[in-house]
């Protein structure tokens, strides 16, 4: 008893690892649902994109005196709209013209980060501040995270019709303009409430990995979100234990867990194929 203990129970003696516990398992839950549309609709580069681009709304609000979590969502909005209008308004694919929006948002947030110093601290920023968690972080998260799950819960057969036809989506009278920039919004609105936790660059990780390691493990979607969630869950708490006696940074360690289960369905995948 006592070693098991000393080994599993003991890091979360401590509030401050309760608290990361707490924040990663509640970012985890719809990350890990949005990512298996992600995955479906090869929409990698989006979520990525986004998450990059939130860099600029942040500093400005930072600036203005106004919540943080409001430039971030208007930013990343602002940077999936413009790349759909750049592909839908030019020869240029729809890859190319998120890569330019992202990297031109993600360079003028590092402009106004460097030209107006102040408490806002890239490192924060970039990777999360998940042992830094005060009860503000909790109250700006928990509800938009709800709020995703609740979402997805409620029109996950309709977002998976739009993901596998847009044709018969549109045709079976669904509003798929509604479905598609919904799901635009709940990316944006799921990096924004990473933010605090797992920070921009890290984000991609959880919006990607649950969805490509339960697309090589099921057909169906529903159990393909049920075994994302599962083992999103199961990876952000593993990485917080794991960090507490690694003495490592626990948002880095999650995407190190979540990566080491993805290479593990893909070896599985080459031995049993389907």
């Amino acid at each position: 008893m006592s070693w098991a203990y000393e080994t599993f129970i003991l890091p979360f003696t401590f509030p401050v690892m309760r608290d990361a516990l707490l924040m990663a398992l509640a970012v985890a839950l719809p990350a890990a649902l949005l990512s298996c549309f992600l995955v479906l609709k090869g929409w990698a580069l989006i979520g990525d994109g986004i998450s990059h681009a939130v860099l600029p709304g942040v500093v400005l609000a930072h600036l203005a005196g106004v919540p943080m979590l409001i430039g971030a969502f208007i930013a990343g909005m602002i940077c999936a709209l413009a790349a759909g209008w750049l592909d839908a308004s030019s020869r240029i694919k729809s890859d190319t013209a998120l890569g330019i929006v992202m990297s031109g948002m993600f360079a003028l947030g590092l402009v106004l980060l460097l030209a107006f110093p102040g408490e806002l601290h890239l490192s924060h920023i970039l990777f999360g501040n998940i042992l830094g968690l005060v009860p503000a972080d909790f109250a700006s998260t928990l509800p938009i995270a709800a709020g995703i799950t609740a979402a997805i819960a409620l029109k996950w057969r309709d977002l998976a019709l739009l993901a596998f036809d847009p044709v018969q989506a549109r045709a079976a009278g669904l509003r798929t303009n509604w479905l598609h920039y919904g799901l635009l919004a709940m990316i944006s609105a799921a990096v924004v409430a990473m933010l605090s936790s797992v920070g921009i660059i890290l984000a991609i990780g959880l919006l990607i990995a649950p969805g490509a390691i339960a697309f090589l493990l099921v057909r169906r979607l529903g159990a393909m979100l049920i075994l994302a969630a599962a083992l999103t869950l199961a990876a952000s708490a593993a990485g917080i234990w794991a960090s507490f006696w690694l003495d490592s940074a626990p948002a880095p360690t999650i995407i190190v867990v979540l990566t080491g289960l993805f290479v593990l369905a893909f070896l599985w995948r080459q031995v049993v194929p389907r």
